[in-house]
């Protein structure tokens, strides 16, 4: 049983050891030779990129597993999974200075909602910085130590299961994008199997304005294999002030759509009537939705499927939804193209802008698509389809593990409510 017994209040940034990372000189910095030096923006996954070689105090050095807090910017607390490096400056180091106390593990689960509200405190012109004062005057009613080990141990549990979620998501991730390669320049033959490579066999292939693809193959612009492709409507014919809450007619927007995945955590709706008055932009299951507007580090031209289990939604402006001629393409196919290298590289070509880089209809409809029978299309868009559906499977253990961990972190952090609980209780997936 933990959770339960006595809670003692403590003083817990005073029972705490605090190292401000040193300003290492950067004459000393180097790609390659010396200790790596971990600065604030490494810390978040723990990368290494930066070497120092020069002197150093061994009160700087951090550890595998040591505690790091990011003083800038959104405060973040983590454990540094990495080499041992150097502590840089902006970053502090959290031990603890009485273990009968006060558990490590236990303390690091703390300070994750402990800074978080700090950040969410914390007005900023430009960036937002953390005192180490802020730190120190931690104070909380915490479980005795016996207890604090014990709640460390079942977080840890948790941690280690996303942990292995996110290598598998990376593990899929690989081998999408490996196959999305391999699939889109050497394709399927009728026994399913992939032709063997240009270099193996080069009189299979043919050069085309969209690169090396099977002879069998044709080509050609978006124009000639659409249905019907449509941007959506005008500006001032659907604005936020048009948004209302649920009930109403989903609305398409540039934040929903990702490369081959529709994000469906963003949603807006707009009433029946205004719905209505916007049929045009009807987007209904298996539509393709394109989106001509780039944004932080999300490109023109991603593309996803509009997904099966929606109902039918709007598109808004800078959203274009495409429908191919089901005769001679198949939509997943042509949407899955349309986030290869390949593609990009055509988008690029038409561009527009420079902060906000866009495109518009008429240059969409001269990409260029591949286009082999529709058999092979529907075949290679089986196989990344089951590989994407392995990456959705691991996206929703991992958001099931998350849930599971803010609950247990409510729970157990307070004391305030017994919870009786075994780390191998933990469930993936």
């Amino acid at each position: 049983m933990t959770g339960e017994g006595t809670l003692e209040y403590l003083e817990i940034g005073k029972a705490l050891k605090l190292t401000s990372g040193f300003p290492f000189p950067s004459r000393n910095f180097s790609n390659e030779n010396g200790l790596p030096l971990i600065r604030i923006r490494d810390i978040q996954n723990s990368t290494i990129e930066t070497y120092y070689n020069g002197p150093y105090s061994e009160s700087y050095i951090v550890k595998n597993g040591d505690i790091l807090i990011g003083m800038d910017g959104d405060f973040h607390v983590v454990k540094w999974r990495n080499d041992s490096g150097l502590l840089n400056q902006r970053i502090l180091k959290v031990e603890v200075s009485d273990f009968s106390r006060l558990s490590l593990g236990f303390i690091y689960y703390w300070l994750c909602p402990y800074i978080l509200q700090i950040n969410s405190k914390t007005a900023a012109t430009t960036v937002k910085h953390l005192s180490i004062k802020d730190v120190q005057k931690a104070t909380g009613f915490i479980p005795k130590i016996d207890n604090q080990q014990k709640i460390a141990s079942i977080l840890d549990t948790i941690d280690q299961a996303i942990e292995k979620t996110e290598a598998l998501i990376r593990k899929y991730q690989q081998i999408k994008a490996g196959l999305m390669h391999d699939l889109f320049t050497r394709g399927l033959t009728t026994d399913g199997k992939l032709r063997p490579p240009r270099e193996q066999a080069p009189e299979l292939y043919q050069e085309t304005p969209i690169g090396w693809i099977p002879k069998e193959w044709e080509y050609e612009p978006i124009a000639s294999l659409m249905e019907s492709l449509i941007d959506g409507p005008f500006g001032s014919n659907l604005k936020t002030e048009h948004y209302v809450t649920d009930p109403g007619v989903r609305v398409v927007r540039l934040q929903n759509i990702q490369a081959t995945n529709y994000n469906d955590a963003d949603k807006a709706y707009v009433s029946e009537k205004h719905a209505n008055y916007l049929m045009r932009n009807k987007v209904v299951s298996g539509d393709i939705l394109i989106a001509g507007l780039g944004e932080d580090r999300y490109p023109v031209g991603r593309a996803c499927p509009y997904p099966q289990n929606l109902p039918p939604a709007i598109n808004k402006a800078d959203c274009f939804r495409l429908k191919c001629n089901s005769g001679e393409y198949d939509n997943y196919f042509v949407m899955l193209y349309l986030n290869t290298p390949s593609a990009r590289t055509q988008f690029r070509r038409y561009e527009q802008g420079v902060t906000r880089p866009r495109i518009n209809l008429s240059n969409i409809k001269k990409i260029v698509v591949p286009k082999p029978l529709l058999a092979e299309q529907k075949a290679i868009s089986e196989c990344l389809r089951d590989v994407a559906l392995r990456v959705e499977q691991e996206l929703f253990a991992k958001d099931k593990l998350q849930k599971q961990k803010s609950g247990l972190m409510y729970d157990l952090l307070t004391g305030q409510v017994p919870v009786t609980i075994h780390p191998e209780e933990i469930a993936h997936g």
